[in-house]
């Protein structure tokens, strides 16, 4: 059996953020990002620092003719891609291992994913926590 998993709608807030970050990056105001201004733009979108590779990936992908870095409307695309595709429980393990010292988040994540499956009700979900 395949899972596939759905790519999430960009939002006008999410575009407004990702222009946002992109002025606030733009050092020098340019009109463009330079590579060090993209690993800083990565940096404040999705809080961490691209590799040497993904960097590479992005300025390429990004680059348009007579244009030194990447222009807003490239960035806006390729950082709207890279949103959709993000996984959107991902920070929320993220958070949740930071502070989990027992390892339950391999018990909060099955629960989860029989939620979905199952469609089972929260009493449900509790009745399994009480039980362990």
């Amino acid at each position: 059996m395949t899972c596939f998993r759905s790519e999430r709608e960009i939002t006008d807030a999410d575009r407004k953020k990702i222009e946002l970050v992109f002025h606030q990056s733009d050092v020098g105001r340019k009109g463009y990002l330079s590579r060090e201004d993209l690993k800083i733009a990565v940096v404040m979108l999705f809080g961490y620092k691209p590799s040497k590779s993904e960097t590479n990936l992005l300025m390429e992908s990004g680059s348009v003719k007579d244009c030194p870095g990447v222009p807003l409307h490239q960035f806006t695309t390729l950082m709207g891609r890279k949103m959709s595709a993000e996984d959107p429980y991902e920070k929320m393990r993220q958070i949740f291992s930071a502070f989990d010292v027992h390892c339950m988040w391999i018990w909060i994540l099955m629960v989860m994913s029989a939620l979905r499956t199952l469609k089972t009700s929260s009493a449900t979900v509790w009745e399994t926590f009480e039980a362990m």
